[in-house]
C-alpha cells in the first residue's frame, strides 16, 4: 500500500483460532500474551534471526522449492512466543496475497500459521501470454476513468497474484499522477498474464508552544540551532514538519524561525497549520508508544515527516508510504486545514497498518483498513486529553469538510453520514472503503461503550444493533488492545470481516481468556453488526453454535464436511433454523452445499450453477428442520462439481431462534 486519503474521491482463507492462555484475573489482560516492548535494536536482532532461519522455516511449512520467505516484522510476547510476519516470493517474483504469520513458542515449536491464501502456490509458467503493453493500456484507461492525469504507466512488473482463489502469473501495473481532486495517484491494476483479464484494482494512496487552530495552545518539541528554531522533534525519531506553500511535490521548506512560538491560532499564519500537524504527529507517536509499546510508525524508532499547505483549496489529507510522510490540504478556500488531531492519528495509522497486516486497500479488507485508521485516530484523540478538542467517536468533526458543522463519519451509527453501512452484508466488499468501514467502526464503538443512548464528553450517542439485542461495552482501552493485537499478530493482507472477527476473538482469548466477559463481548459486538453469532443464550435472541476450523475444498473432487455438535436442548429443531455459511471459493457456481441433520437427512442450501462466476459464498439460509432432533451432530457438506477452482470453508454456524 502506498497512499490513502481521509475521504472518498477478498477473503481470508487461513484464520487464527483462539488459543486460551492461563486464565487471567477477570478483567485483566493475561501477562503471558502481552507484547514485549522491544527497543529498535532488539527488534532488528529478532528480524535478523528470523531472516537467517527463513529457508528452514519455509521447509517446515512445506513450501515448494521455488518459494522463499521474506521477513517483514516480529512481535514477541512475554512468554517468549514470536509472531513472525512474512512476505513470499515464487521463482523470484513477489507473491501478492502470499503473506503469512507464523506463531512460534519459546521452545521453537510452530503453534499456528495464518495465511492470506491457503491454496498451493504453483503456476504453469512464468512467461506472460498477455503483453505488458495491453496491461498498461488497460490500467491507464481505468486510471483516466477515475480522474487520473497520466497517459502512461509508471511501470509494469511480473508478479504472482494470490489475493484470491488459485494463484496465477500476473502483471502489476502502477499508474501515477494525480486524481481528479488533486490527491496523488498510485493506482495498482493486477492483470491475469494468461488471459489479460483484470483481476484486482486498488488505490495505493491512503487517505485518512504552538498556537494551533484546533487544539488551542500546546507544547511542541522543536530543535534549536544557534538562533534558529525548527519544527524538528528530536524526542520522536526526528519527525519534521514542512511547508509546501501550496505546492504538490517535494518536501517544501522546513518550518524555521527565530522565535519558538508557532502560529497564531488562525490560518492567517502559515505556521498555525504547521503547529497543528507537528502536535498531531507527537500525540500519535506517544499514543502508540504508551498504549502498545510501539516506537514509531514502523516500530523502528524512526520518525516520519509532515507536509502542510498542500495544493490549493485541497479538501483532503493523506498518508503516503512512498515518502513515509503525512500530507494535509488547506480545505475549501484554503480556510480549514485538515490538521485536526483525529485526522493526524487516522492518516499515520495507515502507515501502521501498511507495516503490520498490510490490509489490501480494496474490498472488505479495504474497509477494515479504513476502520483501523478511524479506530486508532479516535484512540489518539482520547489519548491527547485536549480540552479544546476532547475525545469523541466522531471522525473529522473539527475540520467541517461538509460545510455544515457535521462530522465526516459517526462510529456509533455510521449510516448517519448518508453513505456508510451500519452492518455487514454480502455485497459490502463492493462499497467504497470509506463507507464499508462502517461495520468495523460500529463494532469498535459497541465493544467500547455498548449499545443504547448515552452522553460521553458532552456528545450524545445512540447506537443500535442489527439483531435488536443490547451490547455491554468493555471500555475503550481494552477494545484498542484487542484490535491492535489482531492487527499485528492475526490478520493478513486479505483478511475480511469474518476473518476480523476470528482474529479479534483469538486476541481477546489470549489477552483475557476464552471464558471472559471481554471474549463474550467481542462475540456480541460482532453479532450486533451482523458478523457471526452471539455468545449464546439469554435475551430472547436465540442460541448459536459455530465451527471456525477451516476445511479445504478440493477442485472437482469429493464432498468435504464440517461438523457442529449440539447438546443440552429439548425437543426438535425449529422450522426457521438459521444456517450462516462463510466459504471462500472463486466461481462459486461450482459449489453444491447441503445441511445434514442428526437423522442423516440432507437439506439443500445451494445448487450448482454454471453461470455464477462470482467469488465466495457468505449467506444465511433458513431451513425447516422441525422434523429433526435439536441435539446431535449437524454437518455442513460442500462439494466442488467443476474444474479449475478451489476454496475453503472458513466457518459456519447454526442459530436456534
Amino acid at each position: 500500500m502506498g497512499v490513502a486519503a481521509l475521504i472518498a474521491a477478498a477473503a481470508q482463507s487461513g484464520v487464527a483460532g483462539a488459543t486460551p492462555a492461563a486464565a487471567p484475573a477477570p478483567g485483566k489482560a493475561g501477562p503471558a500474551h502481552a507484547a514485549v516492548r522491544l527497543s529498535p535494536s532488539q527488534r532488528t536482532e529478532l528480524i535478523r534471526h528470523a531472516d537467517a532461519g527463513r529457508a528452514a522455516t519455509a521447509r517446515s511449512l512445506g513450501l515448494g522449492a521455488k518459494e522463499e520467505l521474506v521477513v517483514r516484522d516480529v512481535v514477541k510476547d512475554a512468554d517468549g512466543t514470536l509472531h513472525t510476519r512474512y512476505e513470499r516470493t515464487y521463482a523470484g517474483l513477489p507473491v501478492l496475497g502470499g503473506d503469512l504469520v507464523v506463531d512460534t513458542a519459546a521452545s521453537g515449536a510452530v503453534e499456528r500459521v495464518v495465511e492470506a491464501n491457503t491454496a498451493p502456490l504453483k503456476v504453469r509458467g512464468l512467461t506472460p501470454a498477455a503483453s505488458t503493453k495491453s496491461a498498461e493500456t488497460q490500467a491507464v484507461r481505468l486510471a483516466r476513468s477515475l480522474g487520473g492525469t497520466r497517459s502512461a504507466a509508471d511501470g509494469v512488473r511480473r508478479v504472482i497474484w494470490a489475493g484470491s482463489g488459485k494463484p496465477v502469473l500476473a502483471l502489476e501495473t502502477v499508474v501515477g499522477g494525480l486524481q481528479d481532486d488533486g490527491t496523488p495517484n498510485r493506482l495498482h491494476v493486477i492483470t491475469d498474464a494468461a488471459t489479460g483479464k483484470r483481476l484486482f484494482t486498488y488505490q495505493g494512496i491512503e487517505t485518512g508552544v504552538g498556537n494551533t487552530q484546533y487544539s488551542g495552545q500546546v507544547t511542541l518539541t522543536t530543535t534549536q540551532s544557534g538562533s534558529t528554531y525548527t519544527l524538528t522533534d528530536g524526542a520522536r525519531g526526528g519527525h519534521k514538519t514542512y511547508n509546501l506553500n501550496h505546492g504538490s511535490s517535494g518536501t517544501g521548506t522546513l518550518f524555521s524561525q527565530s522565535s519558538d512560538t508557532w502560529g497564531n491560532g488562525t490560518n492567517s499564519s502559515a505556521a498555525t497549520a504547521g503547529a497543528d500537524a507537528h502536535y498531531g504527529a507527537a500525540v500519535t507517536w506517544d499514543f502508540y508508544k504508551n498504549t502498545f509499546g510501539r516506537s514509531g510508525i514502523k516500530n523502528n524508532g524512526v520518525g516520519a515527516y509532515s507536509r502542510v499547505h498542500y495544493g490549493n483549496s485541497y479538501v483532503n489529507a493523506f498518508w503516503d508510504d512512498g515518502c513515509f510522510c503525512m500530507t494535509y490540504g488547506d480545505g475549501s478556500g484554503n480556510a480549514k486545514p485538515l490538521t485536526a488531531i483525529d485526522v493526524a492519528g487516522h492518516e499515520m495509522s495507515h502507515g501502521v497498518t501498511s507495516n503490520t497486516a498490510g490490509l489490501n486497500y480494496s474490498g472488505e479488507s479495504g474497509g477494515l483498513n479504513e476502520a483501523t485508521s478511524d479506530i486508532f485516530g479516535t484512540g489518539v484523540e482520547f489519548y491527547a486529553n485536549n480540552s479544546t478538542d476532547p475525545g469523541d467517536y466522531l471522525i473529522g468533526e473539527k475540520i467541517d469538510i461538509n460545510g455544515n458543522g457535521t462530522p465526516l463519519r459517526y462510529m456509533d451509527k455510521p449510516s448517519k453520514d448518508g453513505a456508510s453501512k451500519d452492518s455487514w452484508y454480502s455485497g459490502i466488499g463492493g462499497v467504497d472503503v470509506h463507507y464499508s468501514s462502517g461495520p468495523a467502526n460500529h463494532f469498535f464503538y459497541l465493544l467500547s461503550e455498548g449499545s443504547g443512548a448515552k452522553v460521553i464528553n458532552g456528545v450524545s450517542y445512540n447506537s443500535p444493533t442489527a439483531d435488536g439485542l443490547p451490547v455491554t461495552g468493555i471500555g475503550r482501552d481494552k477494545a484498542l488492545q484487542i484490535w491492535y493485537r489482531a492487527l499485528t499478530t492475526k490478520w493478513t493482507s486479505t483478511t475480511n470481516y469474518a476473518g476480523a472477527r476470528t482474529g479479534t476473538l483469538a486476541a481477546a482469548g489470549e489477552l483475557y481468556g476464552t471464558t471472559s466477559a471481554e471474549y463474550k463481548a467481542v462475540q456480541d459486538a460482532w453479532a450486533a453488526v451482523a458478523v457471526g453469532a452471539r455468545s449464546g443464550g439469554g435475551g430472547g435472541g436465540g442460541t448459536s453454535y459455530e465451527n471456525t476450523t477451516p476445511v479445504s475444498i478440493p477442485d472437482n473432487g469429493p464432498a468435504v464436511t464440517s461438523d457442529i455438535a449440539v447438546s443440552g436442548r429439548s425437543g426438535n429443531a425449529p422450522a426457521n433454523l438459521q444456517v450462516a455459511v462463510d466459504i471462500t471459493h472463486t466461481w462459486r457456481g461450482d459449489l453444491v452445499i447441503d445441511l445434514i441433520g442428526p437423522s442423516g437427512t440432507a437439506y439443500r442450501l445451494k445448487n450448482f450453477s454454471g453461470s455464477d462466476s462470482a467469488d465466495d459464498v457468505r449467506e444465511t439460509y433458513t431451513v425447516n428442520a422441525s422434523s429433526e432432533s435439536a441435539n446431535g451432530t449437524w454437518r455442513l457438506r460442500v462439494q466442488d462439481q467443476a474444474a479449475q477452482d478451489v476454496g475453503t470453508i472458513n466457518s459456519w454456524k447454526l442459530t436456534f431462534p
